[in-house]
């Protein structure tokens, strides 16, 4: 791994919890790592100690063989050849594009430089632009710039806090998948911090989802979303609910009685010693429940969001449980109609009964 947190501790004095506890992670040279979570669940101070800006308190964090944070003290942020782009791009507005970019190079000699401002301008597709200043960008292409002026220096690491979070939704995602190209195309490592759950699957080769300073889980975006390790996690990602479940032996082998029917999955199901009684909560994302009219479970369309090609229905069932479905927008039903629903669950995630 080129980045390696380990078990870091960031405290901030006066506060009783650590802004960060015990997070460890890593990242490979050339893979792009994505942190997500709420407001203040400790993602940018994780990524200001990692630039260096915040003392660990404990832990390590090592950039290839190197420890640059520790308790025993820790490498200047200006030594640790990490570049950084922000969310609200901190161009110099009296600089053009060129020497923005080339801010950060200016001890190279004036050929080399040019080519470089040129090269990395190039990879954000705004080849040509030097003699455009700031304020004649749209904010998509002043972003493009501040990561042109990022990759300037060759950084041995890239970190970008939330730097879409400025742009409206349609060009956000587009950029996400933009500036991953870019990123893999440069070769950098980059380390990302967003709030935006379609922002970390578009660009995340890891991702690590954080609450209360704690990482809950660092996986890829598949893992992560199919095999939550905790409940937080479960419950932050993607759209869907618990519905209270009991795991029993059929045939040997277990199933999961819902209140929507039976779930079966040989492969993933936990046996029913697992959970007292073998009652415990089973995960339910809009994608598991399927239309159909012809299943013996009905529910009343409480919600209905149009997106496109599908509404997502937040449903009813008789007994009160509330889910939620991605159906067809072709099925356009009308709020209060009870329609039939079914479960069709590739993946069973079982949690604990809660209360």
């Amino acid at each position: 791994m080129f980045l390696n947190v380990s078990h870091l501790q960031v405290r901030y004095a006066g506060r009783a919890q650590a802004a960060v506890q015990g997070v460890s992670l890593g990242l490979r040279a050339g893979d792009i790592g994505v942190l997500i979570g709420p407001s203040g669940c400790g993602k940018t101070t994780l990524l200001r100690a990692v630039a260096g800006l915040e003392p660990a308190s404990g832990g390590e964090i090592r950039l290839g063989d190197a420890v640059v944070s520790s308790a025993k003290g820790q490498v200047p942020a200006e030594q640790r050849r990490i570049g950084m782009v922000f969310q609200d791009y901190a161009l110099f507005p009296h600089l053009d594009v060129g020497r923005n970019v080339g801010f950060g190079i200016h001890q190279l000699p004036a050929a080399e430089r040019q080519q470089r401002v040129a090269e990395v301008l190039a990879w954000v597709g705004l080849a040509g632009q030097e003699r455009r200043y700031p304020h004649e960008l749209s904010g998509g292409q002043q972003q493009r710039v501040a990561l042109a002026r990022a990759l300037a220096p060759r950084p041995q690491l890239l970190l970008l806090d939330e730097p879409f979070s400025n742009l409206d939704v349609d060009l956000r995602e587009r950029l996400a998948h933009e500036v991953r190209g870019i990123l893999k195309t440069a070769g950098a490592t980059a380390l990302f911090v967003t709030h935006d759950q379609l922002e970390a699957f578009a660009i995340g080769d890891m991702i690590g989802v954080m609450h209360e300073g704690a990482l809950h889980q660092w996986d890829d975006a598949y893992t992560l979303y199919h095999r939550p390790a905790t409940r937080f996690v479960a419950d932050f990602i993607g759209h869907g609910v618990f519905a209270p479940a009991t795991i029993a032996l059929a045939g040997g082998e277990p199933v999961v009685h819902t209140p929507l029917g039976l779930l079966q999955d040989v492969s993933e199901c936990p046996l029913p010693s697992a959970y007292p009684r073998g009652e415990c909560d089973v995960l339910l994302r809009a994608d598991d429940i399927v239309h159909d009219d012809n299943a013996p479970v009905k529910a009343e369309i409480l919600r209905k969001a149009f997106r496109g090609s599908e509404f997502l229905y937040t449903l009813r069932l008789e007994s009160g449980l509330t889910v939620m479905a991605h159906v067809p927008s072709h099925h356009d039903h009308r709020l209060g109609e009870w329609i039939g629903i079914r479960p069709q669950v590739d993946h069973v995630v079982t949690f604990a009964r809660a209360g």
